[in-house]
């Protein structure tokens, strides 16, 4: 039974060294929490980035509940407001229980972690997708980077 969350955004990487991370961490599933898995980043599209990750032994699960609803995207894209962004955001996150509490038990049951596009975990929904599920599950959040790994809690989202 895991204990934590991760969190990884493929952003500056490429495929490769994004499986690396994420086989070097352990993790065992892939949670993808983008409401569109389509990327222009190549081999991070739904079907391509499944298939690698089956190939690497890394199981993969797509949760579009867990994305960010396209009129909060699109104000963000509009005003560049973060914290509008969040407050709409995690607004739209306490009406999803049900899919929080199957993304907690899925991450108790296999080191799991959640990805996105964006590289920088604290400017990135995913990770308050984290914290909601961390919450429900009493898990440990861990963020992923290129080359290290922080802890939840160094850096704090206006919220």
């Amino acid at each position: 039974m895991a204990d934590r969350i991760f969190t990884l955004g493929y952003e500056a990487l490429s495929l490769n060294i994004f499986i690396a991370r994420l086989k070097e961490a352990g993790v065992e599933t892939v949670i993808d929490v983008r409401a569109n898995p389509l990327s222009r980043k190549r081999g991070f599209s739904k079907r391509v980035l499944s298939a690698a990750l089956d190939n690497a032994g890394i199981a993969y699960a797509h949760v579009p509940a867990m994305g960010c609803p396209k009129p909060v995207r699109e104000r963000y894209k509009r005003d560049g407001d973060w914290t509008a962004y969040t407050r709409g955001f995690l607004a739209y996150l306490k009406d999803q229980v049900e899919a929080l509490a199957d993304l907690s038990k899925a991450a108790k049951a296999s080191p799991s972690c959640l990805i996105c596009f964006e590289a920088d975990f604290d400017r990135c929904h995913r990770t308050f997708v984290a914290r909601a599920a961390a919450d429900i599950g009493r898990l440990s959040i861990t963020h992923l980077t290129d080359r290290k790994e922080i802890p939840d809690g160094i850096v704090r989202s206006a919220a």
